[in-house]
């Protein structure tokens, strides 16, 4: 598959880049500045096992891609996403964005449009159908490709077939997904992040996760 990562040079970025490649996708980092894009792709092909990472401008990660995967900061999100309406048209937008509100980032904080995956379907419109997901996997565990992802990692979209791709996706990075409802179940998903980074600061670990039990199978 072909996989745009929009903000592809921060740590999410990075991590996802070299675990989708190594599963056999074709992946385009995408940035603002072009150069540092190409730049991370080059060191990212040269870890063992990276395969086919290239690297450029956002518009230009986008225009081949199949999936577009955004991993801004919430600063950034709904100016990325206006520049790049038009291209993202017929393709899945999966939003891993969390609406942080620095300093105070083990704080629950919503944002105007309810959630920052809510904003984006919005903004981009129905044409493109937007997946909530990833919120909650350490981008340490994801930069290193043979530390198994902790914890499950839940799925908001309103698209089924989205959604289905979302799942299988997340299945090639070696985390377990699961179907957690509609689009707008996504404020619990991203409200749910300041939390797992409160517990993280008062137990002093890093990573903590999310493991849903009593499901079938």
């Amino acid at each position: 598959m072909r996989i745009g990562v929009i903000g592809g040079t921060g740590k999410e970025g990075r991590g996802l880049a070299l675990r989708w490649s190594r599963a056999g996708h074709q992946v385009r980092i995408g940035s603002r500045d072009a150069a540092r894009a190409s730049e991370r792709a080059a060191e990212l092909r040269a870890v063992a096992g990276a395969g086919d990472i290239t690297g450029g401008d956002n518009a230009w990660a986008v225009s081949d891609a199949e999936v577009v995967v955004l991993c801004v900061p919430y600063a950034a999100h709904g100016e990325t996403l206006r520049s790049l309406a038009a291209q993202l048209a017929g393709r899945v937008l999966i939003d891993i964005t969390v609406p942080l509100n620095p300093p105070r980032v083990r704080e629950v904080h919503l944002p105007p449009g309810h959630s920052a995956a809510m904003e984006a379907q919005a903004i981009v419109g129905a044409a493109t159908p937007v997946v909530a997901t990833l919120h909650h996997v350490s981008s340490t565990h994801l930069g290193d490709p043979d530390h198994a992802i902790e914890g499950d990692v839940l799925v908001c979209s309103d698209h089924e077939a989205a959604t289905a791709t979302a799942i299988a996706l997340i299945a090639d990075l070696g985390g377990r997904a699961l179907d957690a409802g509609p689009l707008r179940n996504a404020v619990a998903l991203e409200s749910l992040t300041p939390v797992l980074l409160h517990l993280n600061k008062r137990y002093k670990c890093s990573a903590a996760a999310l493991r849903i039990v009593g499901l079938p199978g």
